[in-house]
């Protein structure tokens, strides 16, 4: 019998999952001259959900492109650039969210009030707009990117070994029928929830304590149809609702609707227990179709659809682990915590890590330095799920109360337009912490809006609530939010940021410049 030699590769880092955070975690260390070895279980391209990107997650990808000299990754950064610089790479169009309350077993009805719909814009135009990436294409063309930057990749790889020894950690496993050992100063996680580093460490798993017990189920569709074209709206709406991040709420859950560009369309819910055991979730098609037939209106987008792919079914959606980093290795926020992807949270808190991770890992040696900015790390990537866990809690809470959700749900988009302005200005340190969570006002307010809920569902109490969350979101809101006269459509109109500068701490000329540099007005405009 042959047996194969041992195949050793020593790095400077390994990455283990090649998802988008994995490879672009790679890529960044790469820039500051560390050897990384990216390992995947896997091979590209494969399914993977966690699609929908937002203002905040392209402008921090934004900045990774730029820090890391990486100017390959700014085309992805909005639709435009990216159909025009990668069509081969398939991609959405997200002008916005797009939010519609049912009741189980009653067709969509609204009126002008627009009571039920949420719709907020994140862009004026397509060009600019944020997108939905299709995650075969892209977590594959990042892969490219990093094996030519010059990362060891190894697909196809299992891992089933790991220990630390001295200042080293050893993983041991297989790829191709050979035994491969991977020696690295530091390992980064990036392989999701109760994943590779959470088994190999024996993590404890943390408690979620906001947000119920959800289960997913889901697939990639064709020949869904628009919504718009079933429900046309009365007036004009901000954008079209369809190139967007569509929600489709109901009590216990809640469905999503992104549009690719080849044709394929993403589809799922995330479902509370008792729903999900109605439908019967974890009987894949079965459990989808049962949950069309209780959501006529929804059931009429899927009449001519088609699944593409066995649908998935998920037993739990939400995760946490009880540590996010040690002395010599960290996970990436994906893989230390899932919450919701409810208000596509995923990408902003996993680009957030990773710039953290990255600058971390670039400004310190092991030892006592680097250890303490490692425990930092880990409780900021905490404590920014805590935050989002809040949030998203407290919107399953309210989904049979539209008015009180959509209320809510402006704490989020308050806190996100207000980041991505300061960052834009070059003042990150107005908007600390993922939602502002670490500010010392909206911080606070944020976790006590959010607890009242479960007390202040009708009457006095939650009209006393919303009117406690406007207070919170005035001082932030640089979106037009606590304009009633909107109707709940929010457009992105450049007016509000003018008319916001102080809240950021600049002048109008200094927006004015800002706008133009971020295609939001024309150069030389008067505004």
């Amino acid at each position: 019998m042959t047996i194969s030699p041992v195949q050793h590769i020593d790095a400077d880092v390994a990455v283990v999952g090649s998802g988008f955070g994995g490879s672009l975690t790679a890529l960044a260390l790469l820039k500051r001259n560390f050897r990384v070895a990216l390992v995947e279980r896997g091979r590209h391209p494969r399914f993977a959900i966690g699609e929908s990107s937002t203002p905040l997650a392209n402008l921090l990808l934004e900045e990774l492109s730029t820090q890391y000299e990486l100017p390959r990754l700014r085309p992805f950064c909005k639709w435009g650039p990216w159909r025009r610089a990668r069509p081969d790479v398939a991609v959405g169009l997200k002008r916005g969210f797009s939010f519609f309350f049912h009741q189980p077993h009653t067709g969509f009805a609204d009126d002008e009030s627009h009571a039920r719909q949420l719709l907020v814009g994140a862009s004026p135009h397509d060009e600019i707009a944020d997108t939905h990436w299709y995650r075969p294409d892209f977590d594959q063309a990042l892969v490219e990117e990093a094996r030519r930057e010059g990362a060891v990749y190894l697909d196809e790889t299992r891992l089933d070994g790991f220990e630390m020894r001295g200042e080293r950690s050893i993983l041991e496993g297989e790829r191709g029928g050979r035994s491969i050992r991977i020696s690295a100063g530091f390992v980064i996680d990036a392989t999701g929830p109760r994943g590779f580093l959470h088994h190999a460490l024996r993590l404890d798993e943390g408690r979620l304590r906001w947000l119920p017990r959800t289960q997913g189920l889901y697939s990639h569709f064709e020949n869904v149809e628009r919504w718009d074209s079933l429900w046309p709206t009365t007036g004009t709406p901000p954008y079209p609702v369809d190139d967007a991040a569509l929600h489709q709420v109901f009590p216990g859950g809640w469905i999503w609707i992104l549009r690719f560009n080849n044709g394929i369309t993403s589809a799922g819910a995330a479902l509370t227990e008792p729903v999900a055991a109605a439908v019967g979730a974890a009987e894949g098609a079965a459990g989808w179709d049962r949950l069309l037939e209780m959501l006529p209106s929804v059931a009429a987008q899927f009449r001519s659809a088609r699944a593409i792919l066995p649908f998935v079914h998920a037993p739990r959606l939400g995760f946490r682990s009880a540590r996010a980093a040690g002395a010599s290795w960290a996970l990436l926020p994906s893989a230390a915590g899932v919450i919701d992807p409810l208000l596509s949270t995923g990408f902003p808190l996993t680009l957030l890590g990773i710039l953290r991770l990255a600058d971390l890992l670039a400004r310190t040696t092991p030892g006592g330095d680097r250890e303490a900015a490692l425990q930092d790390y880990g409780r900021t990537t905490l404590a920014e799920l805590d935050a989002t866990e809040r949030v998203v809690g407290a919107l399953y809470e309210s989904m049979d109360t539209p008015s009180l959700f959509k209320r809510l749900s402006l704490l989020y988009f308050a806190a996100a337009s207000f980041s991505e302005g300061a960052r834009r200005l070059g003042r990150p340190e107005l908007a600390p912490g993922f939602l502002l969570n670490a500010h010392p006002s909206f911080g606070r307010e944020l976790a006590a809006c959010t607890a009242l809920v479960s007390h202040a569902r009708n009457g006095p109490d939650r009209l006393a609530l919303e009117d406690r969350i406007d207070r919170a979101i005035e001082p932030f809101d640089t979106a037009g939010l606590l304009d009633r006269s909107r109707r709940d459509w929010y457009p992105v109109l450049t007016a509000d940021l003018l008319a916001s500068s102080s809240k950021l701490g600049a002048t109008g000329p200094e927006i004015t410049a800002m706008l133009e540099r971020t295609g939001l007005l024309p150069a030389s405009s008067p505004g």
